[in-house]
């Protein structure tokens, strides 16, 4: 009696499948914003904070740079940097950091360019062939210690943001590590909000395969070289970060820019 057409479980499916990304996209977004907030560190206080804890990170846990009795890690690059910190609303507490190096005078370099130069192969993608207000660089991230007391975070590379592979699910939201996803996503809503056309980064392979996870794809650039251990140079631009962020990601991107929009408002 009923004329069933053939094309009706493919629609359910797919509406279903639809439903499904929409269902995690926002679980993702709402994990996110439950618990943690982005912030830009615009003033002496949280400035303070943003050297405090790489110096609690590069300095007295990973050794990268020496400890200083101010027991702030800084350099030149932060002079025409934008930091980023990532707010803990249960406990008050920033939850960690990472830096836009924005270079715009001539003579100002990327980090990239000053130490890590000669490891960049592509030579149509070298930060050289772009003007000096094109070219940012994504730096020193660092997540302290105290909050990476899960079992699955207490692994090499947890500090600077690297995703544990092996405890990877995307059924378990809990296995994500929100900061260093919030942090990544709270600098590309600084360069997207700039119109930096060109972002480079110096970071180890395995943290470029956890950031493809979710969809944020870099280009490698070069060889594998030895610069606090061992990492390549990476490049990303707004469009290439837009086409490949994953749904939920891409929600939690955008509500992101929006909290950032509504305090500089």
């Amino acid at each position: 009696m009923f004329k069933i057409l053939s094309s009706g479980p493919s629609k359910i499916a797919t509406a279903w499948k639809g439903f499904k990304k929409l269902r995690e996209a926002n679980e993702i977004s709402k994990h996110f914003s439950s618990y943690l907030e982005p912030v830009i560190a615009d003033t002496d206080s949280t400035r303070h904070d943003v050297f405090n804890i790489r110096h609690r990170v590069y300095c007295e846990e990973l050794g990268f740079e020496a400890v200083r009795e101010s027991r702030e890690e800084c350099d030149d690059f932060d002079q025409f940097s934008t930091h980023c910190l990532i707010h803990h609303l249960k406990s008050d507490n920033f939850a960690g950091t990472v830096r836009i190096v924005r270079p715009n005078e001539p003579h100002q370099q990327l980090p990239i360019e000053k130490y890590c130069l000669s490891s960049i192969t592509h030579e149509k993608l070298s930060p050289a062939r772009f003007k000096r207000s094109e070219i940012c660089e994504i730096s020193r991230l660092a997540v302290p210690e105290e909050f990476r007391r899960r079992q699955m975070d207490k692994f090499a590379g947890a500090a600077t943001g690297v995703i544990n592979e092996s405890t990877y699910s995307e059924r378990e939201l809990r296995c994500f590590p929100f900061i260093a996803i919030g942090l990544y996503l709270t600098a590309a809503s600084v360069v997207i909000r700039n119109d930096i056309k060109h972002t480079y980064v110096m970071m180890e392979p395995r943290l470029a395969r956890s950031m493809g996870f979710i969809g944020i794809k870099f280009e490698q650039l070069g060889p594998t070289v030895d610069y606090h251990g061992r990492r390549a140079p990476y490049y990303i631009n707004p469009s290439l970060l837009m086409e490949s962020l994953t749904p939920g990601f891409k929600l939690m991107l955008k509500n992101i820019q929006s909290k950032l929009d509504e305090k500089n408002s």
